[in-house]
């Protein structure tokens, strides 16, 4: 620059905004959750939203007990971004948080502060102990809530829904008496989940399966009757729960199976087998039994075929029977039954069966109404019970989940008596409590169930009679899955659940509120009291004293007098499966709330996977039993949190990721856009790395928003250009955001947010930063009043809009700074604005389809320019003048129709149809576009930088004529 020429650059019109670079999210952000309570921005939304359309989203209650996990953290960002973005769809969304307060992890807890201080549970009044228990849940909820507020998730925080609200158990009772009044409740004795650790039923909702190395056993059973030669030849069954055999009562075989008779010929030294002993095995797995019995090939022979009606007359001896000891505990026949559980797949083709330890075994008695062979042999702690020979007092589990010493007693008491050909160990999947993680034992137990196959007597039979009826026709018909695989693995779980066990031997809890009649048989129709007084009486005290009232003095009188006699009856001090709890919030939630839904229905239920067996599946069960239908229209599910490398989090390998720290480093929002840009319907992957590359892509985003804030500083009304006077490039920028305008809002309403962010981000970064704002900065800088500089900054009003409503679901906190520095106010907040109409006449396909070929040149030019950069040739675009050979008449007048030198921010540009020299820069994918370059010329103008003929010939020095123009 000569020294008379003037600096130029307060001349020009620069972004001014206050807009921080750096986002300072872990500070600022519980700055804007504190103006957000001080603005009651959730009760605001309510008032605005009254007389929309309404969408619920009803919360599946979390449990009360520890800090949040990441899990927890994906499942309420999830429906926050569905919550926030229904209501800027113009919907009233509705979102009331809540709480699973009651159960056993909870009686842990309050037993083990008792076990530190010496006391005895079993000592302390019932009342009190379930006092602790509710402090211990409230003292959670207070922690959890906080935390989960810290994610910008909004909702009733200030009224939550707990299950142990008095309210609520109330309504839990009720809706357990509906149970009992319309005939699909009965208590049943049946082999259950059982642990030994918490002393309590579980349901299937309850249990996973791990890895877990048993015992396992060959065990012949001799035939004492039955035709011919098979009398006195043994039966082999396989099993890996030995303690199980001292309850055994029948042998089973598949017909289906082909079975031999097979004679031991010869035995090696240490074997259990003698000569002459003849195994019944079936033919597939013969060779594979003898072998671990030590026989070596050659050492038996098979005899022949035995036929099914030959099994099912046989009938066997226990191997106990007769033992010195036994008393004749065993003397009893074991009959051989048939069943098309056993398979020849594994172990021998023949199934021990113990009736009182297994679904199977139990099914195939019930079948042949053999109830009365049920055996009662292993107590709450997985004990034998004082009445069994050898074993009283043994366990199978100790009150760790580790190993008892049940099954090696009963193995060295079977090769004491010869019942033994072979023993081992395996490693298998097998079922553990999923809040203890302890092994669990299958148990006859008295229960209480719910009867999903017997017809409901409420009269509401519109899908279906039964419960799983109504189960499959609201699975089928009434409910909408996301993904759709949830309704395959929801419906293939009700189609072949067993009935509900509803019943749990602890304290904390709703207990089931019924008395049954003293001296009458669970068969007998006057078994269960059935009266609407005595219900109405119990639902009045726990509105008003919580289910507390059930355990205090003189209960079963204040319920039954003047009634029927309370002497006559029994009342029930078993607690209800926490599921049934959470299972039951459709109705004291959605129905009873002003706040719930209009219909006691909800829209959606949001939980993971894990809760087709759980949530789900409860509340489809609960309230198909009671209302005659799913309490939901739609369910979504998303996957499991993982680490980095795709592994189980776990705290023993340091791998987690605490929401709390994630908050602290880099900010809620950065979680928030880890969860957007995640397939959800997947196991998600996060760790350092990843939540490092979540930040970079925040920090690109943060500099669009900076950008377009500083555009629109000063903008104003006058300053607007209608849509019509528009050049096409800004035209072209509305198209834009009239497809993208589709596509966010069927994206929202489909739960479709990575593909909605994917979408913004990629325009954000590429349409955007990369093409329209790099074009257009020359003119929004150096122009004056110009249509050009008035045409952008409304487009870039406009993009302002709709980008700060559509990412305000997401990104909450930064979006409402974007917001607030443009719009600052005491009552100003972009989660209280709806996103912006796009008017459908901005889609313009013919302008789109011209600008996607001067984008496919433009990329030929850079892509040239940026050789010439590398080589030193020029340092900046501006220098350069290419000459562009296009070989397609088209595009060749497209490109002349546009100021293509500005989009390719060049100082000139001259277009040709000449043939393409041999010289010229092409890009593979880019056919017909050639550009031979050469450099600008003239002399650079001292205030836009553009190299051009006229500089110097203007009244301001060294400007061209547009920027001498500019300057008056």
């Amino acid at each position: 620059m000569c020294a008379e020429t003037p600096d130029y650059k307060d001349t020009l019109n620069l972004p001014k905004t206050d807009f921080p670079m750096r986002a300072g999210l872990p500070k600022r952000e519980p700055e804007w959750l504190a103006r957000w309570e001080q603005i009651r921005i959730y009760d605001r939304l309510r008032e605005k939203a009254e007389g929309r359309p309404p969408f619920v989203l009803h919360d599946g209650p979390p449990y009360a007990n520890g800090h949040l996990h990441i899990g927890h953290a994906l499942n309420k960002i999830l429906k926050d971004f569905i919550v926030r973005s229904q209501q800027m769809l113009g919907r009233e969304a509705r979102y009331i948080p809540g709480w699973d307060c009651h159960g056993l992890p909870i009686e842990w807890k309050i037993e083990e502060q008792y076990r530190a201080k010496g006391k005895n549970k079993d000592e302390v009044d019932v009342v009190d102990f379930r006092q602790e228990c509710r402090k211990f849940a409230e003292g959670w909820i207070d922690i959890q809530r906080a935390e989960f507020k810290r994610l910008g998730v909004t909702g009733t925080w200030d009224k939550p829904y707990l299950t142990m609200d008095f309210h609520a158990e109330r309504v839990i009772a009720e809706e357990f008496m509906k149970f009992l009044m319309t005939g699909t409740l009965y208590q049943g004795s049946k082999p259950v989940m059982w642990s030994p650790v918490e002393k309590t039923a579980l349901a299937e909702a309850e249990i996973e399966y791990h890895d877990h190395k048993s015992h396992t056993i060959w065990m012949p059973f001799r035939a004492v009757n039955g035709a011919g030669d098979l009398v006195g030849a043994k039966a082999v069954i396989w099993t890996t729960t030995p303690w199980t055999i001292p309850s055994n009562k029948a042998v089973a075989f598949n017909p289906s199976i082909q079975y031999g008779l097979y004679e031991v010929t010869a035995t090696p030294d240490e074997c259990w087998a003698t000569v002459g002993d003849r195994y019944l095995l079936a033919d597939k797995l013969a060779e594979e039994v003898l072998t671990k019995a030590r026989l070596e090939p050659g050492q038996w022979t098979r005899l022949r075929d035995v036929s099914a009606d030959e099994l099912g007359a046989l009938t066997l001896a226990h191997p106990f029977a007769g033992a010195d000891g036994a008393k004749g505990f065993w003397d009893y026949d074991v009959p051989m039954i048939d069943g098309d559980h056993v398979t020849d797949d594994a172990g021998t083709g023949f199934v021990h069966t113990a009736p009182s330890h297994g679904a199977d075994d139990y099914e195939a008695f019930i079948k042949r109404n053999w109830i009365d062979r049920m055996t009662h042999n292993v107590g709450e702690e997985s004990e034998f019970l004082p009445h069994v020979p050898f074993f009283a007092g043994l366990k199978v589990l100790d009150h760790k989940g580790k190993e008892g010493k049940a099954n090696t007693t009963v193995i060295d008491k079977l090769v004491e008596v010869g019942g033994l050909i072979a023993r081992g160990r395996i490693t298998h999947s097998y079922p553990h409590s999923w809040r203890s993680k302890a092994p669990v034992i299958y148990r006859n137990t008295p229960q209480w169930f719910a009867a999903i196959d017997r017809k409901v007597g409420d009269g509401q039979d519109d899908y279906g009679e039964t419960i799983r009826e109504r189960a499959l026709t609201s699975i089928n018909e009434l409910v909408k899955f996301t993904p759709i695989s949830g309704q395959n693995r929801l419906r293939s779980m009700m189609e072949v659940r067993p009935d509900w066990v509803l019943s749990r031997q602890r304290a904390w809890g709703v207990p089931l509120t019924c008395f049954t009649k003293k001296g009458a048989l669970p068969t007998d129709a006057d078994f269960l009291l059935r009266d609407e007084t005595v219900n109405a009486r119990i639902a009045e005290a726990f509105e008003a004293e919580g289910a507390d009232a059930w355990y205090k003095p003189g209960a079963k009188d204040r319920f039954l007098g003047n009634v029927v006699n309370p002497d006559d009856y029994d009342q029930v001090f078993d607690i209800l499966d926490v599921w049934f709890d959470s299972g039951s919030t459709h109705a004291f939630v959605l129905r009873d709330r002003e706040d719930g839904s209009d219909d006691g229905l909800a829209d959606l239920y949001l939980e993971g996977t894990d809760q087709h067996r759980g949530w789900f599946h409860s509340s489809m069960l609960q309230a198909c039993g009671t209302r005659g239908r799913a309490p939901y229209r739609g369910v979504l599910t998303h996957g499991f949190t993982l680490d980095e490398k795709g592994n189980k989090m776990s705290k023993s390998l340091g791998n987690t990721v605490a929401p709390e720290d994630v908050t602290k480093q880099y900010g809620a929002d950065i979680l928030r856009l880890w969860v957007a840009q995640s397939d959800y319907t997947a196991d998600l992957r996060i760790g350092p790395e990843i939540l490092k590359g979540v930040a970079d892509g925040y920090r690109r985003l943060r500099n669009t928003m900076r950008y377009l804030l500083g555009a629109v500083s000063a903008f104003t009304e006058d300053d607007r250009v209608a849509p019509e006077e528009m050049p096409e490039l800004e035209r072209w920028v509305l198209h834009r955001l009239a497809e993208l305008d589709h596509k966010v809002r069927t994206g929202y309403d489909a739960y479709d947010f990575q593909g909605v962010f994917q979408q913004l981000f990629n325009f954000c970064t590429v349409d955007l930063s990369a093409f329209y704002f790099d074009i257009r900065k020359d003119a929004l800088y150096c122009d004056g009043d110009t249509l050009n500089r008035r045409a952008a900054r409304t487009v870039m009003d406009i993009l302002f809009h709709r980008l700060t409503t559509w990412l305000a679901p997401i990104l909450v906190f930064t979006m409402e700074e974007v917001w607030l520095e443009r719009f600052p106010g005491e009552a100003s907040s972009v989660h209280l604005v709806d996103i912006p109409d796009t008017p459908k006449d901005w889609l313009n396909e013919p302008l789109a389809e011209k600008w996607a070929r001067v984008r496919r040149a433009r990329r030929v030019v850079t892509a040239a320019l940026e050789v010439q950069r590398t080589d030193k040739v020029i340092g900046a675009s501006l220098e350069a003048a290419p000459v562009v050979h296009v070989r397609d008449a088209d595009t060749l007048a497209a490109l002349k129709s546009v100021a293509f030198e500005d989009v390719c921010i060049t100082s000139d540009i001259a277009l040709t149809g000449d043939p393409l020299p041999n010289e010229a820069f092409r890009l593979p994918e880019v056919e017909g576009i050639g550009v031979v370059f050469e450099k600008a010329e003239g002399d650079k103008c001292q205030r836009c930088w553009k190299i051009l003929p006229d500089v110097g010939h203007h009244a301001h020095p060294g400007t061209c004529g547009r920027c001498n123009s500019a300057l008056g």
